[in-house]
């Protein structure tokens, strides 16, 4: 338990060495900013020295030349230090930020790879906290951590060098204070580091759970949560104040102590320096005190800002820790395929296919079927039954555990992942529109679809009408989802999206369960125009849609129980014709 404190509360330099290999390709920056911070700790002693020498040598001795010259000299060293503090600043920031930008990208690249298997079982909340506050707090260990201890650290070796050159009985008084002042110091750093790894993992915490009630308001609000979720709300909130003050509550302490040794030892200069007269000083010697009474100022203030400054690093460090956790992640589809996909021509074969989501219970238990070139088969069963685990293999959102699934004779994980994806277009139940225009979320970003394909394909499909009817029509921006179109709009959007990609492979997942009369409709007459010379999977519950598919295949508990066309499977009698008869009674009874 020790040994696990103990490895908890050092310093991770092999962590850090990866934070530090992304300031590669800023050398020169970084190389300003080291030099800056070398000037600063040059010219930080430079006005306690001259302080000593103003009452020394000018006061004293009531030299006016002397007192312009010096007074001159001040100012120079003072603007010395103003501009390269700034440069300093400047530089360190802009590094952090360089930093920043190179990770997140990295990041963001790495987590749109994920397997679907990997957000099955990882908050949203939490990965967007990784890529925007954690990133943040990286960027910090430059801006606001590293190069300012650096700079801290080098300023009071410079001090404490000047010190003892000037005054080595002055400087063990003063030094005799510094170790207590470094435990401090290390009793805050270790409190701290506790304390921010507790502040990180609430934050992720109150991200997360914020994220998901937003994104799931209309249940919240249709099962009258809102009293319930404010007060989880409120409970989380609670545990990330409290993480919070206890932060709060060391800095109290820690500064409250580093201040008071520090107003001790600036009394002790004067007693010892003044009454006891030390090194026997004369009216030109009270120089040196007033010199070490700047000096200690100079020696302990950065020793509170290093204390303060690691507070930032550390946070860093555990934002860092957790963002490289996930950037050292392998949990993504092997994409090694050499087969292009260019010229699919759409035959599929599933051959004794078993899977499973997890090890407890398997979804897929030997499905094998085939698909002929340009034909339409239809996938029914009930819910649970393994339907979409099809289409989810078919595009390798997850590999199978046995068996193969082959497009045109060839494994799908022969095929490069892009080709392949880019070859089969689906269309989901549950559409998602981005926060954009209309046009742009049929295309989706692809240069090669230009406007007039977008428009002539809608107008092929049927679709053009509704769009042309929007304010702004292809222009018109949709809100996040988009929840201001009705469901049976998103649905004709995703039918628009998937035919103007022009696949080989057309998937309907349950395009029409969601969706009124008219909008199904017009839904019938898009899928009857895309699903034309492609192969065609409709997966669907209600069977009224699937009646014309040249085959249908029917699934119960991960197994293929039955398969023909619509006439053929209910001449079986079997399990289509109990769905078929329970479905025509369901429709029957709603419209009496």
């Amino acid at each position: 338990m020790q040994a696990d404190k103990t490895a908890k509360n050092k310093f991770d330099f092999k962590l850090f060495g990866k934070i530090f290999s992304y300031t590669r390709p800023y050398r020169g920056i970084f190389f300003i900013s080291v030099v800056s911070a070398l000037l600063i700790s040059g010219f930080a002693v430079l006005t306690p020295s001259l302080v000593g020498r103003l009452i020394d040598e000018a006061i004293t001795n009531q030299n006016a030349a002397l007192l312009f010259s010096l007074i001159i000299t001040m100012s120079l060293v003072l603007f010395g230090e103003v501009f390269f503090q700034l440069l300093f600043t400047y530089t360190a920031n802009l590094l952090g930020e360089s930093v920043i930008q190179d990770v997140r990208v990295k990041l963001v690249s790495k987590m749109i790879r994920f397997r679907m298997a990997y957000f099955d079982k990882s908050s949203i909340g939490v990965l967007v906290t990784r890529a925007v506050s954690d990133m943040q707090k990286i960027g910090e260990i430059f801006s606001q951590g590293f190069f300012m201890i650096v700079a801290d650290v080098l300023k009071m070796l410079v001090v404490a060098t000047v010190m003892l050159v000037l005054n080595y009985r002055l400087a063990l008084l003063v030094f005799a204070i510094l170790p207590m002042i470094l435990y401090a110091t290390r009793w805050f750093q270790k409190s701290m580091k506790v304390a921010f790894v507790e502040v990180r993992s609430q934050i992720a915490a109150l991200n997360s759970f914020a994220q998901e009630r937003l994104a799931g308001i209309k249940i919240v609000q249709l099962f009258h949560r809102e009293s319930v979720e404010a007060e989880a709300f409120r409970e989380i909130n609670k545990k990330h104040q409290d993480a919070w003050l206890k932060t709060v509550w060391y800095n109290s302490i820690f500064f409250a102590v580093a201040e008071l040794l520090s107003s001790i030892t600036v009394g002790l200069i004067v007693w010892y320096g003044g009454v006891q007269n030390v090194g026997g000083v004369t009216a030109e010697g009270y120089g040196d005190i007033f010199t070490f009474i700047l000096l200690s100022s100079l020696l302990f203030r950065p020793l509170r800002h290093i204390a303060d400054k690691f507070n930032v690093l550390q946070m860093g460090m555990v934002a860092a820790g957790r963002v490289f956790a996930i950037l050292e992640t392998q949990d993504h589809i092997e994409d090694k395929g050499a087969h292009e996909a260019e010229d699919i021509q759409g035959v599929i074969d599933f051959e004794e296919v078993q899977f499973s989501y997890d090890t407890k219970k398997q979804v897929l238990k030997g499905v094998s079927f085939h698909v002929e070139k340009g034909s339409c088969i239809a996938i029914v069963g009930s819910t649970g039954a393994g339907k979409s685990t099809i289409i989810n293999l078919l595009n390798r959102f997850y590999d199978i555990n046995e068996g193969s699934i082959k497009i045109d004779g060839v494994d799908v994980r022969d095929y490069a992942l892009k080709g392949l994806r880019t070859q089969i277009a689906v269309v989901l139940q549950d559409v998602f529109l981005f926060a954009d225009t209309i046009a742009n979320n049929i295309s989706l970003g692809n240069e090669k679809v230009t406007r007039e394909q977008i428009v002539a394909a809608a107008k092929e499909i049927g679709v053009h009408e509704f769009i042309e009817q929007l304010p702004g029509g292809y222009d018109y921006t949709v809100t996040e989802r988009g929840s201001t179109l009705s469901s049976g709009q998103r649905q004709l959007i995703a039918f628009l999206r998937a035919y103007v990609s022009n696949p080989s492979i057309l998937v309907l997942d349950e395009a029409t369960s969601s969706v009124d009369t008219y909008a199904e409709q017009m839904i019938q007459r898009a899928t009857e125009r895309i699903t034309e010379g492609r192969t065609s999977i409709i997966i669907a519950h209600r069977l009224a849609t699937v009646q014309k598919a040249d085959r249908i295949i029917v699934l119960d508990q991960g197994r293929v129980i039955e398969e023909g066309t619509h006439d053929e499977l209910l001449k079986q009698k079997g399990a289509y014709n109990e769905l078929y008869k329970a479905q025509f009674l369901e429709e029957v009874d709603q419209a009496v």
